[in-house]
C-alpha cells in the first residue's frame, strides 16, 4: 500500500511538472468599461490559480475559486477596443488571445433561448449580446422589437474570435417563418444581416452554426468554444466612407454609405469628432468617375465593379525601370469583391497579373516598366459578379524597398546557467538594402543577447539569450527588432496568430482576428 501511494504521489507531481497553460476562448468575449464581470476561461489551467498578463493597464483579473474563472475589472480610463491577453505562472504560459473592452453596455445571453416560442427578450432594437452555443444543435433567439420601415442592421463576432463555428444569423416571425438569412459577411466568414420590418411587432433574430474548422457533423455546432458577439442596431450605422481614404491634413467632404443615416454626406478632417473608423493616407485620394481617367503616381482611387462583369481600367504614365507597386485593398472591411488586377500595355498585352497576395484575397503586383511608355492597370471580379457593394481602393506607388520579420513560438523558456535560440525569418522586399541587426528588448536581469547580423538576402536569423547562473527566476514580456545600423530605425519582430491552412481541409484557417498578431513575446 505504502509502494502504491508513493508510485501515484510521484505520477501526479510527475504530471504537474508537465502540465502546460493553455487558454482559447473566454466567455463573456466583451466586458464594459468601468465595470467587474466574472468570466470563464477555456483551456488548461492546472495547478489553479494561474496569473494574467494584459497588454494594458487597469485590466485586471482576480482568480476565483473554480479554475478558469476569474472577476475582471475594466478601469473607467481602459482605451476601448481588442486587448491581449494570456495566463501564466512560474513555468509556462499561453498563447495569447484578445478580449474586447467596450465603451457600451454589454448584454449576457441567457439560456434557455432555443425555441423562437421562448426567446431572450432585448428591451431595446440597440444591444450587444455576449452569447455562447452550449450544446449541439443549440440556436440563441432573440426578441427585438422593430416598428414599420425600421432597418435593423446585425452581425456577428465568432470567427474573428477563433470559435469553434461558422455563424450563421436569420430573422423569422411569430409563426417562425424565415424573413431574412445571412451566413458569411463581406469581410470575414462572420454573417452580416440588415433587415426592414415590413410591420410593427417583435421579430426573432437567431444565431447558430456549423462546426469550424467543419466536420463531417451536420448537426449545428455548441461547446466550450463557440462564443460569440451578436449586435443589433437601429441606430445610425456608416459602413464605409465615399471615398474609401482622405488624404492627411485636408478636409474633405465625403459620402457615407450605409444605414439609419440623417445625412448622406459629411465633411471630415484629422480632428473631426465621429463615431466610425475613418482610413487616412499620405497620397491623393481620388473617385473613379464615368469618364477614362489617368492615375499619377502615387496615388489612390476608391472604384466599384458595378454592374457585373464590369472591368475598370486606369492608365499611368512610367518610365523604363521603374519599379512600382499596384494593390487592391478595402480598408473598410465592407466589400463583396474578389478582386484581380492586371497589367497592361499600350497595345492591350497583358504584362502582369495577380489575384490573391500574401495569404490574404487582396491582389497585388510588384512590377517593373519595360520600356517609357503610357500603361493601364485594370480591375475586375474573380466571379464575374458586381455591384454596390463590389468595392475596391486601388494604390498605385514606387515599390518602396521593406522588411518584414516574424518569428514561429510566441514564447521561450531558458534554464539559469544555460541558453536558448530564437529563430526568426526576414523577408526583405523591393530591393531592401540597408544593414541589419537582430537584437532583444525588456529583457530579465540576468538575461543576455548579443546583436547578431541579417544576411543580405535575409532568411532564417537565429539570436542567443545567455542565463547568467544567479539570474533569478521570472515571467515576463520581452521583444525582439530589427535595427538599421545606419539610420537606427527599427522593425518589431511579430508573432502572427492568424493561420493560414487547416489540416482537415478547411482552406486558409483563420485569417482575420480581432488581433491578428503582436509583439509581445514571452520569456520565462
Amino acid at each position: 500500500m505504502r509502494f502504491a501511494y508513493f508510485i501515484a504521489v510521484c505520477a501526479a507531481l510527475l504530471t504537474a511538472s508537465q502540465a502546460e497553460l493553455t487558454l482559447t476562448h473566454l466567455h463573456p468575449a466583451g466586458l464594459q468599461v468601468g465595470t467587474t464581470t466574472t468570466v470563464k476561461l477555456t483551456g488548461k489551467f492546472a495547478p489553479w490559480p494561474c496569473q494574467v498578463w494584459v497588454d494594458a493597464p487597469g485590466i485586471t483579473f482576480v482568480p476565483a475559486k473554480d479554475a478558469g474563472k476569474f472577476e475582471v475589472t475594466i478601469n473607467a480610463d481602459v482605451k476601448p477596443g481588442p486587448h491581449l491577453f494570456r495566463v501564466f505562472d512560474a513555468d509556462t504560459v499561453s498563447a495569447p488571445i484578445s478580449l474586447y473592452v467596450a465603451a457600451t453596455s454589454q448584454t449576457l445571453e441567457v439560456e434557455p433561448n432555443d425555441d423562437f416560442h421562448a426567446p431572450q427578450i432585448l428591451s431595446g432594437s440597440t444591444a450587444t449580446i455576449n452569447g455562447k452555443l452550449d450544446k449541439s444543435d443549440d440556436v440563441d433567439s432573440f426578441q427585438v422589437p422593430l416598428k414599420q420601415g425600421q432597418t435593423m442592421v446585425t452581425w456577428v463576432e465568432a470567427y474573428v474570435l477563433a470559435a469553434g463555428f461558422d455563424a450563421m444569423l436569420r430573422v423569422v416571425d411569430s409563426r417562425g417563418t424565415t424573413l431574412a438569412f445571412n451566413h458569411d459577411g463581406p469581410a470575414t466568414m462572420d454573417p452580416f444581416l440588415v433587415f426592414t420590418a415590413p410591420a410593427d411587432g417583435n421579430y426573432l433574430l437567431q444565431t447558430m452554426g456549423q462546426k469550424y474548422p467543419a466536420s463531417s457533423d451536420i448537426h449545428f455546432a455548441g461547446g466550450v468554444d463557440c462564443v460569440y458577439r451578436l449586435h443589433v442596431s437601429t441606430e445610425a450605422y456608416v459602413r464605409h466612407t465615399w471615398p474609401l481614404a482622405i488624404q492627411h491634413g485636408r478636409k474633405t467632404i465625403v459620402d457615407l454609405e450605409g444605414w439609419n443615416l440623417t445625412s448622406p454626406e459629411m465633411e471630415i478632417e484629422e480632428a473631426t469628432p465621429r463615431s466610425f473608423p475613418v482610413t487616412f493616407s499620405d497620397l491623393p485620394e481620388l473617385t473613379e468617375t464615368t469618364e477614362p481617367q489617368s492615375l499619377t503616381i502615387p496615388s489612390a482611387i476608391s472604384g466599384r465593379i458595378d454592374p457585373a462583369g464590369d472591368e475598370d481600367q486606369f492608365t499611368f504614365t512610367t518610365t523604363k525601370d521603374t519599379a512600382l507597386e499596384l494593390a487592391l485593398s478595402d480598408p473598410s472591411n465592407s466589400s463583396s469583391l474578389d478582386g484581380w488586377l492586371k497589367i497592361r500595355n499600350a497595345e492591350g498585352k497583358e504584362l502582369a497579373s495577380n489575384d490573391d497576395s500574401g495569404g490574404t484575397n487582396d491582389p497585388k503586383i510588384l512590377w517593373t516598366a519595360p520600356a517609357d511608355g503610357t500603361y493601364t492597370a485594370v480591375v475586375g471580379e474573380v466571379t464575374q459578379r458586381g455591384g454596390k457593394d463590389f468595392i475596391y481602393r486601388l494604390l498605385l506607388q514606387p515599390a518602396i524597398p521593406t522588411v518584414t520579420v516574424t518569428i514561429a513560438e510566441h514564447s521561450a523558456k531558458i534554464e539559469a546557467g544555460k541558453t536558448v535560440e530564437l529563430k526568426v525569418t526576414v523577408t526583405p522586399t523591393k530591393g531592401f538594402q540597408p544593414k541589419l541587426k537582430l537584437s532583444a528588448q525588456q529583457l530579465p536581469r540576468g538575461i543576455t543577447a548579443n546583436e547578431v547580423d541579417v544576411p543580405e538576402k535575409g532568411g532564417a536569423v537565429t539570436l542567443t539569450l545567455t542565463a547568467e547562473p544567479t539570474a533569478p527566476a521570472a515571467a515576463q514580456p520581452f521583444q525582439l527588432s530589427l535595427r538599421e545600423v545606419e539610420s537606427g530605425k527599427e522593425y518589431p519582430v511579430k508573432f502572427a496568430m492568424v493561420t493560414t491552412s487547416e489540416n482537415n481541409g478547411v482552406p486558409q484557417g483563420y485569417q482575420q482576428l480581432l488581433i491578428n498578431d503582436t509583439t509581445q513575446l514571452w520569456l520565462t
